[in-house]
């Protein structure tokens, strides 16, 4: 949020006080100040001309030719002679003049003024418009400073800045506040709460601001009804001989600072009262609106309307509007409606003022991707008594403006509202032991003025005082005695409180088992895997679950999603990081990777589990992907490097390392690994090629890894150039932490070297890889200590219908050296085994 140094110097006096040292202030004891700016910079650089005349350019009928007096700044005593096109520039003004080398601010930097010739007349200076200087778009003729030559002689010559008033050498300062450290604090989103937590700050008082409403007829105003519960007040004040127009100079400018462009008076006026007192409200134009008045109510699911930015909005129940007879006027609390826009020649409009629900409002505006500063204000929960207080202010600021309005008739005030002030007790003894402050530094006086220097009153009751707050803190700032005590550590400014030693007694945190396992996982991956680690929401997009086939799986559904078609919750980690593939295939392609490896930790939601509480039921896991680029994930022979297979090996020595299994074949398998059952099969699972892994002689799945399925491929659009073999693999961490340790022991190198044999079998295509390995198992009848699975072959050599996989068997004994008739047995035992699951061994 932007804040005009002038502008809060309408609410509070500044005298003696520097921009950067206000900013100081606010950011030790109210609010974070990003950065401090001069507004307007150029006007410090140019300097204020006398127009003596204007005689016509002799070779060009639009360029007048003039001469401007700088006083003292005239070169040699002589006026400038300056070639100008505006054909506003008379004799008797003053004006803002760019002297030769004076550097004025463009879009792209700024250009410098030099000595020319303009159609053969020499121009030493520029007179600029509002637009050069950084005020406005207004670019059609020059600026007129708004004083005249009488009586202000002593101004020629000077700063343009310096005449109007500086602020530190600039005509103004912008000071940029975070917005996020204002959440909690609706009253500071506009001058005038900036000015009175200044006032507090400096020790001064706030300068008075007539609010009250004027005089006005004794007519019954619009007819307004409420019948939205989002809606707690609606005030329609009617205005009558009002008419638009340009604005006047000072509040076009203190918009520009505050970062608002200049429209017209009717909105400009809006803004400033917006931005002063932190209220929005909303013209209309009455000749736009039914007879029947206003009525704020929700909308119809599928109504639509059409917003001021020409957008047309298709509407829920749980939107709210402004209708009049013929349907919406406004969306609530966001933007006004393009059909009762303020049009040309009005002269009768109505003034809305109202508070809405916070909840509501933001809810809308994130459903719709619509923000305004109306919605970003009633997000966070507007005081509502400040609408009468705002609308006084906008009256008399247009009686000012033009003195002929009328007021015809009384204000209508709907809703059923009720004073959000309350009152709160608090400890000064409390206040003092939770900053660490002795009464000595911290007096019951000085603490009972800090708090009525903000706007509390105080009565104290014996040890605790009785704090009232008022309704512009109490709608979502202030309500328990912590409140308070924070109140009082920030007036008094957290950099004086001394520093003081803390004795405490410090008992060790509960060793958190998923944490602490976790955290291994991690470092294992991210170190000796090389994988990266994503971090994603638990959004998953409509389009990512049409994608992979899980448009009617059961979620859990956001009420008000961050954008639109975002509303599920995942039920796995595994989509996200498979939304994934797509832009990395891309990028690893045109950085030459050869594989793209992730995992992300995180949370699965499933809604038809529900807890006691009636949340979902968590699901903790650690997904991973392995994406080879440019290889069709069906490429069969590849399979000793293919993804799925390099990806098995991830996680077999994952669990190996986080102590789930063990890592030889030493009479007990360390790992179990068998197809998934059926309803463990999810849709971007390819069916034929998913695993899961167990403990030894356990039921439960520790992981599982599987190839993506071919369509979800294609719906992701990895096809042609982008084409990847792709992986994926999901380690269920509630089932690793239940599961025992199985912790390494040491074992001594083998006394007796080895024997490889590669052994390749015949199967049936359905046959899973683990049958085959058990069988090669009992045949080595304990001298098998090692299998690699290398290849898969499914060409004609084996028939249809079949496939042949090789293994490489390491062999070895600790009895003795093993040779080759020890081979040969093995192998004569393999083609009895390998026939009772329908195998056949290959010798070729």
């Amino acid at each position: 949020m932007y804040i005009s140094f002038r502008w809060l110097s309408r609410h509070v006096d500044l005298a003696g006080v520097s921009p950067r040292e206000l900013a100081l202030d606010l950011t030790l004891q109210t609010a974070e100040v990003e950065g401090v700016e001069p507004f307007a910079p150029a006007l410090a650089d140019v300097v204020v001309g006398h127009v003596l005349s204007r005689e016509p350019h002799p070779d060009a009928d639009k360029l007048g030719v003039c001469r401007v007096d700088l006083g003292a700044l005239n070169p040699g005593g002589e006026p400038l002679q300056i070639v100008c096109g505006a054909p506003n520039v008379g004799p008797g003004q003053l004006v803002a003049v760019a002297q030769i080398g004076t550097h004025l601010p463009t879009e792209d930097g700024s250009f410098k003024i030099k000595k020319s010739k303009i159609r053969g007349v020499e121009s030493v200076g520029m007179i600029c418009s509002e637009r050069e200087l950084g005020l406005g778009d207004e670019h059609d003729g020059i600026w007129v400073l708004p004083f005249a030559p009488e009586g202000h002689a002593d101004l020629i010559g000077t700063p343009v800045a310096d005449a109007l008033g500086s602020i530190d050498g600039q005509y103004d300062w912008v000071i940029e506040i975070d917005n996020k450290s204002l959440t909690h604090r609706p009253d500071l989103w506009g001058h005038r709460g900036i000015a009175r937590e200044v006032a507090a700050i400096r020790g001064t008082e706030l300068l008075p601001l007539d609010t009250s409403l004027p005089a006005m007829g004794a007519a019954e105003g619009t007819p307004v009804r409420v019948e939205s519960k989002g809606c707690s007040r609606y005030v329609g004040i009617q205005i009558d001989n009002l008419a638009n127009g340009k604005s006047p100079e000072w509040m076009r400018h203190l918009l520009l600072a505050a970062g608002q462009r200049p429209i017209d008076l009717f909105v400009d006026i809006s803004n400033f009262v917006m931005l002063d007192l932190a209220q929005p409200n909303h013209l209309f134009d009455r000749r736009q609106l039914g007879a029947g008045g206003i009525v704020v109510r929700d909308a119809a699911d599928g109504e639509t309307m059409q917003t001021l930015d020409g957008e047309e909005r298709k509407l829920t129940s749980s939107d709210m509007v402004i209708a009049s007879d013929d349907g919406p006027v406004a969306l609530a609390g966001i933007m006004g409606g393009e059909a009762s826009k303020v049009q040309a020649g009005t002269t009768s409009l109505l003034l809305e003022l109202a508070t809405f629900d916070a909840t509501t409002v933001r809810r809308t505006s994130a459903r719709l991707g619509l923000r305004s500063d109306s919605s970003a204000r009633f997000e966070k929960s507007l005081d509502p008594t400040l609408p009468m207080t705002a609308a006084g202010h906008m009256l008399r600021l247009l009686q000012e403006l033009q003195p002929g309005l009328e007021l015809p008739a009384q204000p209508s005030d709907a809703g059923d509202w009720t004073d959000p002030a309350t009152i709160v007790d608090v400890r000064p003894e409390r206040v003092r032991a939770v900053l660490g402050l002795d009464a000595d530094e911290l007096p019951d006086e000085r603490m009972e003025a800090m708090l009525t220097s903000v706007g509390f009153s105080v009565a104290a009751v014996a040890d605790v005082w009785t704090v009232g707050v008022p309704s512009a803190r109490a709608t979502k700032d202030i309500g328990i005695e912590e409140d308070l005590i924070e109140e009082v550590g920030r007036m008094y400014r957290y950099d004086r409180i001394p520093e003081r030693r803390l004795v405490a007694e410090l008992v060790p945190v509960a060793r958190d088992e998923r944490r602490h396992l976790v955290r291994r996982l991690q470092d294992r991956l991210a170190g000796a895997a090389g994988f990266r680690e994503s971090m994603g929401y638990s959004f998953l997009a409509d389009s990512l679950a049409g994608a992979l086939g899980l448009t009617d799986a059961p979620a859990v559904r956001v009420k008000n999603p961050v954008a639109e078609g975002v509303s599920r919750i995942r039920r796995h980690v595994a989509p996200s990081l498979l939304g994934l593939v797509g832009p990395n295939v891309r990028h690893a392609t045109t950085l030459g990777l050869d594989a793209i490896q992730l995992f992300e930790v995180g949370k699965g939601y499933h809604p038809e589990g529900l807890a006691q509480a009636g949340e979902p039921t968590e699901l903790h896991e650690a997904a991973l992907l392995f994406a080879i680029p440019g290889r069709p994930n069906h490429d069969a022979s590849a399979f000793a490097s293919s993804a799925l297979f390099r990806l098995k090996g991830v996680v077999a020595d994952l669990l190996v390392h986080l102590e789930r299994a063990l890592p030889d074949r030493d009479g007990q398998a360390g790992l179990e690994w068998s197809r998934p059952d059926d309803a463990a099969i999810l849709p971007y699972m390819h069916p034929g090629k998913a695993m899961v892994a167990r403990a030894a002689g356990s039921d439960a799945v520790l992981a599982t890894v599987a190839e993506l399925e071919p369509g979800c491929g294609a719906a992701l659009g990895l096809t042609g150039d982008e084409a990847a073999d792709v992986a994926f693999a999901t380690v269920h961490l509630d089932a690793l932490v239940a599961a025992p340790e199985c912790p390494r022991t040491h074992q001594a190198l083998p006394r007796f070297p080895g024997v490889k044999v590669d052994v390749a079998l015949a199967l049936a295509a359905d046959t899973p890889a683990s049958e085959a390995e058990a069988a090669l198992v009992q045949a080595g009848k304990g001298l098998v200590k090692d299998l690699e699975l290398f290849d898969l072959y499914t060409g004609d050599n084996v028939g249809a219908g079949k496939k042949s996989l090789a293994w490489h068997v390491l062999l070895q004994s600790d009895k003795g050296t093993l040779g080759e008739k020890d081979t040969q047995k093995f192998l004569k035992r393999v083609e009895h085994t390998a026939a009772k699951v329908g195998g056949d061994l290959r010798r070729e």
